[in-house]
């Protein structure tokens, strides 16, 4: 088949949420194109295998950033999924809905996303493996699991050191109150990790109306005069067109998506022109608002045994690796990142300012470009880091050639303006303060990174200009919104200027999430597919 009545351009958290839906419509014929495989490697789908996947080209489009002047010059490694699934196949598993002002942020700017829209989005996609709560979803198709009862021993020491530093313990993040200290659910079922695809298009593959074709990568939408009518895409070194009667829908992501819409004469003007790109729609804003999270870790050495004890020596690897083949259990079968939580440093019961990650094992990093063995230190140790929620500073990407392989530039500009840096000092006061209670100061030796040698303000700073890290969020580089002068889409996920055309992915966001991007980016698919029926329904232009 070469006509579609959809054609959703990307297999990640929303593109395999999305297809999934739409083909539930025996009469509605979908087509998915994906440009990476399938993602049947065991380190896809044994859920501690994204270590392996986060510098493996087979699964990740392994992006580096242009140097970022405000983190002394540094490029950042951007790891994002190239797979069935997308970054749901690679990440930490971390499941995050989000604040419920998060989304009435949304709302403002976009009616119809409110909280009040969004939340029985996230429970009618959920199966909640926790205690029963009114709160969350069961039966959906993305598995979320209570890891509580496995935690590691430090991990319950960091527990108990966040109620010392007055952090309560919430069993459930995304149930009620947010802030305070958790441990982290994850998207696993039976021991595997929960990807999209997993979840959504598993279940869908024998729809005689779902077509997916994966290696294809989509290099141009196809237009008459200012309708999009389908897609080309290259798929074994050939050149294939597929068409759609309704429409087309981007799914792929916050660099795939602008990059696309920029190849196919969508964006700045000038920019198009200059790369001799026919221009469809001058869109200023495709490219920009570019936003991520920024993390500062600080590792300690700890007078007990940790993961790297377990995961570093080959006898280890091996009874983990039995473990897990007999049980689904154990170390293999969970995210490192097992606590967290969420601090607001102000009064009042607005968004959180921080996100907390605990993790009982400790590992360097490499510099962008280069590939590190991602082993585990040779001595017991542990991670504890954050993030700012909730940053105000914003970056853009643009592509460099009308060459769809050649990766687009990408400028984060992390720390840019003076809240954010602020934050990120006070967020470092607080992660030491949460060292210092006794129940991690008792299984604590010292501050290995960066050590006592950052004292002050000034110090904190350079610290996370030199070595903060990107959380993995990048989103809002199509934002939505009503002004096609400050956005891309309009509510209902329409690129304005042209018809026949939308996007559903995290590149769509209004602003950041307070939390991993990945449940909101399932949660836009998911909600696409709603919108798109209403509007075929009711026989509203595209």
């Amino acid at each position: 088949m070469t006509d579609y009545d959809y054609i959703v351009v990307g297999g990640g958290s929303a593109g395999s949420a999305l297809a999934a839906r739409l083909s539930e419509d025996p009469q509605q014929r979908v087509l998915l194109l994906e440009a990476g495989g399938r993602g049947r490697h065991p380190w896809v789908n044994i859920p501690i295998g994204y270590g392996k996947t986060f510098y493996d080209a087979r699964f990740n489009w392994k992006y580096t950033t242009e140097p970022d002047p405000n983190l002394n010059g540094r490029a950042m490694y951007w790891p994002r999924g190239r797979v069935m699934g997308g970054s749901s196949a690679i990440n930490a598993m971390v499941y995050v809905r989000g604040h419920r002002r998060d989304f009435d942020e949304w709302g403002r700017v976009a009616p119809g996303w409110g909280w009040d829209e969004v939340e029985p989005v996230f429970r009618r996609m959920e199966d909640w493996q926790g205690p029963a709560d009114s709160a969350r979803g069961t039966g959906g198709p993305l598995c979320v699991s209570d890891m509580s009862h496995a935690m590691h021993p430090l991990t319950r020491a960091y527990i108990e050191a966040a109620g010392q530093a007055g952090l309560p313990q919430i069993p459930d993040y995304n149930a009620g109150r947010m802030t305070g200290a958790s441990y982290y659910q994850i998207t696993t079922r039976g021991g595997f990790r929960a990807s999209a695809a997993r979840a959504y298009l598993s279940p869908a593959r024998g729809r005689a109306n779902l077509q997916v074709i994966t290696g294809a990568l989509s290099t141009r939408i196809l237009f008459e005069g200012r309708r999009a009518t389908g897609v080309e895409f290259r798929r074994g070194g050939q050149t294939q067109t597929a068409h759609a009667r309704r429409e087309v829908i981007l799914c792929g992501g916050a660099i795939n998506t602008p990059q696309l819409l920029q190849l196919s004469g969508i964006g700045p003007g000038a920019l198009l022109q200059s790369m001799g790109i026919d221009v469809v729609q001058d869109a200023p804003q495709v490219g920009r608002n570019l936003m991520d999270h920024l993390g500062v870790d600080l590792m300690f050495s700890s007078t007990r045994p940790s993961l790297n004890q377990v995961l570093r020596p080959l006898w280890g690897k091996a009874l983990a690796g039995l473990q897990y083949v007999l049980t689904r259990k154990g170390p293999l079968s969970m995210s490192l990142n097992q606590g967290g939580g969420f601090v607001r440093l102000q009064d009042g019961d607005g968004p959180p300012d921080l996100q907390l990650y605990f993790s009982p094992l400790s590992y360097s990093r490499a510099p962008a470009g280069q590939r590190p063995l991602m082993s585990p230190d040779p001595f017991p140790a542990y991670r504890l880091g954050f993030n700012p929620c909730k940053p105000t500073s914003m970056g853009y990407l643009a592509i460099r050639s009308p060459d769809p392989t050649e990766a687009p530039e990408m400028h984060p500009n992390y720390l840019a303006t003076e809240r954010d840096c602020r934050i990120m000092i006070e967020g470092t006061k607080f992660i030491r303060h949460l060292a210092a209670q006794p129940a991690l100061q008792s299984i604590t030796h010292e501050e290995l990174m960066p050590g006592p040698k950052m004292e002050t303000d000034d110090d904190m700073l350079e610290n996370a200009r030199a070595d903060g890290w990107t959380v993995f969020h990048q989103c809002g580089t199509t934002r939505m919104g009503q002004d096609p002068g400050q956005s891309v889409v309009d509510p209902r996920l329409r690129v304005h200027g042209v018809t026949g055309l939308r996007v559903a992915d995290a590149s769509i966001f209004p602003t950041i999430p307070s939390g991993n991007t990945n449940a909101p980016a399932i949660m836009v698919g998911e909600k696409a597919a709603d919108i798109i029926r209403e509007d075929a329904r009711a026989g509203r232009q595209t």
